[in-house]
């Protein structure tokens, strides 16, 4: 069992201000070129959809309950060949007081996430909450990583299998409902977990498929929902096209990590050309240039494949993960529409149930006639619990979605401004190496 690498994710939330996350956009928006050839046109939709969303930004100063609740992920294997499999050690430290201890570590498979999963959906989707969905199940990407662990794409999937994982988590704790389930408690801190079963189902296409069947059970009501809540409509036509606008933004950044590893490799290959040059030429200044130019070629190489690392996993997982995000908020609106359903349902059971007894008295018929009332008695008082329940989970929905669109804001924020950083950082690189490089071009004779 070898540990192949560590990083610390921690959970702290405080006050935060959030306004600057428009201009964010706004800067951003406005550096593009006038056909958007820089970013295309996916992003700026997306953008200027956020711009237009002014849920997002009404209220400018967030209160976070004090939290303090960090922990670390370390990567293991454990096993050879196909019985081989990955494993994380996941380290908590903590002030909070439901937990029995400050400091624990445990050990959990991919199961254990999924199986998590499983039990807080069960018993909290139902009620209008957004249970984040965890990352996608990839049996290819675990066949590469048993086969062959020397594979590059092997790496890329390990890291970032690790790093979805850490980040399911942490939205996991940082829902202050969740943070209260007891089989959360459980995961942070028993040692071993009940081995999770049926969890095919809980990833990558078939988490879609799940969410596509609770959305067609829907759309295939006796009773076509009339919305009287204008948010609730306007929300969801919101959530609709930010998913369409999201999955064409995630397949253009896509391929733009395709194109700027396309381009390291390609790099490369003019660096040797350019050495196998520099050493058959006779000219000395000229041979030293290109040699030069050469060594500084490989060096650009690696800039461009640290910006596909980059391109990946600060902006291409971001957008995955809230491409997910959105499937588990629709999720809620359907939950709030089955719940409409059953008030409805109830209502016209109710009815026939007050016919049935007119019918009964008019055919005077006295010995059902108390059955009948007991009945509408009982249906009565379903009736009046449904529609409670229908307002409870209408409730929760809406405070959901204003929660979930908070910590979008803040996440979208925060993986941007990495993202030109890291940007900006290639460029100042890239503009040093040239530099440095002029005078011996200058230099030639």
């Amino acid at each position: 069992m070898t540990s192949t690498g560590e990083r610390a994710g921690s959970v702290r939330t405080r006050p935060q201000r959030l306004p600057s996350c428009h201009s964010t956009f706004q800067s951003l928006a406005s550096s593009l070129s006038p056909d958007g050839s820089y970013f295309s046109f996916p992003l700026m939709a997306f953008m200027r959809s956020q711009l237009n969303n002014p849920a997002l930004f009404l209220n400018s100063f967030i209160v976070f309950p004090v939290i303090l609740l960090t922990f670390s992920f370390c990567l293991l294997f454990t096993g050879d060949g196909m019985n081989a499999y990955m494993a994380y050690k996941v380290s908590t430290q903590t002030t909070l007081p439901m937990f029995r201890s400050k400091t624990f570590t445990v050990r959990r498979r991919f199961s254990d996430f999924l199986g998590l999963y499983e039990k807080l959906s069960e018993k909290h989707s139902q009620n209008g909450y957004i249970v984040p969905p965890p990352p996608e199940k990839s049996l290819l990407g675990m066949t590469k990583v048993k086969v062959g662990k020397d594979d590059p794409s092997s790496g890329e999937f390990v890291e970032r299998r690790r790093a979805s994982l850490e980040r399911y988590l942490q939205r996991v704790v940082c829902h202050p409902s969740l943070l209260q389930d007891p089989d959360v408690r459980e995961f942070l801190e028993r040692e071993e977990l009940p081995r999770a079963v049926n969890t095919q189902a809980l990833s990558g296409a078939g988490f879609l498929k799940m969410i596509n069947k609770a959305t067609d059970a829907v759309s295939k009501m006796t009773i076509k929902m009339n919305e009287s809540d204008v948010w609730f409509e306007e929300k969801l036509q919101e959530v609709e096209s930010e998913d369409q606008q999201l999955r064409k933004l995630h397949a253009v950044v896509d391929s733009l990590v395709s194109h700027r590893k396309e381009l390291s490799v390609n790099t490369a290959v003019f660096a040797k050309s350019v050495a196998m040059l520099g050493s058959s030429e006779d000219n000395t200044a000229l041979s030293r240039a290109l040699s030069q130019l050469a060594e500084l070629e490989d060096k650009i190489e690696q800039l461009h494949q640290e910006q596909a690392g980059n391109d990946f996993f600060v902006f291409t997982e971001l957008l995955a993960d809230y491409i997910r995000l959105l499937g588990a908020v629709r999720g809620s609106f359907d939950q709030r529409m089955k719940s409409w359903q059953r008030w409805q349902d109830a209502q016209t059971t109710l009815q026939k149930k007050r016919e049935a007894e007119a019918k009964l008295l008019w055919a005077n018929k006295p010995d059902k006639l108390q059955q009948a009332k007991d009945e509408i008695a009982e249906w009565e008082g379903k009736v009046t619990q449904y529609e409670r329940e229908f307002e409870r989970v209408s409730a929760t929905v809406r405070k959901e979605v204003i929660r979930f669109e908070k910590e979008k804001a803040r996440d979208f924020k925060k993986q941007i401004i990495k993202y030109l950083e890291s940007l900006l950082q290639s460029q100042q690189q890239l503009i040093k190496y040239w530099e440095a490089f002029l005078p011996e071009a200058k230099a030639i004779a």
